[in-house]
């Protein structure tokens, strides 16, 4: 295998936290007696980092003069409740054991905020992952590239060497922004029309075909 390394989004590519999402988004609306929101919207609220879900899940967004004790509720709900129902999308274990015994390096990029970003990652994949970094208000979120590029230095790998796995417009956005291979993936939260839209030109439906993709690289 010639890539050295494979960098992943978390939601809706390595982990399904779209029922924990949705229960911390509506406990937070509810305790502001704001309307609660399906899980379906909540679906197409994310992949841009908690700030961005709050200000689609309330009505008038930002400028609803409650939004920061959403946010602020969000954050208290989802710090406590992030893994109630969250698990591993199926396969997604096995498959970093094969890409760690091929001495592929592994690492997290996600827009979710950086302290869950760790702990789901700590809780989840232990010591498979040798870095994770998510959202810090000294970088900007994906699509730039600045997370990717840190994750990269942390690594200690070049662009050639690197691929980026995920499963939104956004992510491909990311890896394009980062000059690295996208793969995406069509069991999250985005559906494969979206993908090719975005310019996604390797697109796995389970994690065995995205390891013969990545082979393939």
């Amino acid at each position: 295998m010639r890539i050295k390394a494979v960098i992943w989004d978390l939601d809706g590519t390595l982990l399904n936290t779209l029922a924990d999402l949705a229960a911390s988004t509506n406990a937070a609306l509810r305790e502001n007696g704001l309307p609660e929101r399906t899980q379906d919207e909540v679906r197409a609220f994310v992949g841009n980092g908690i700030r961005l879900l709050i200000e689609r899940a309330v009505p008038d967004g930002a400028e609803n003069p409650m939004f920061q004790q959403v946010y602020d509720a969000f954050v208290r709900h989802y710090g406590a409740h992030s893994r109630d129902r969250t698990r591993p999308y199926e396969g997604i274990i096995p498959l970093l054991d094969e890409l760690g015994k091929r001495g592929v390096k592994l690492a997290i990029v996600s827009n979710k905020i950086d302290f869950a970003v760790k702990e789901l990652s700590s809780a989840y994949f232990g010591d498979r992952m040798q870095v994770a970094v998510g959202d810090d208000p000294l970088r900007r979120k994906k699509p730039a590239p600045d997370s990717v590029l840190e994750a990269m230095r942390q690594l200690g790998v070049t662009a050639e060497e690197t691929v980026y796995v995920g499963d939104s417009d956004v992510d491909v956005r990311t890896a394009q922004n980062a000059g690295i291979l996208c793969c995406a993936v069509s069991w999250g939260f985005r559906s494969e029309a979206c993908l090719r839209a975005a310019g996604a030109e390797h697109i796995a439906a389970t994690p065995d075909e995205l390891l013969t993709i990545l082979e393939a690289l």
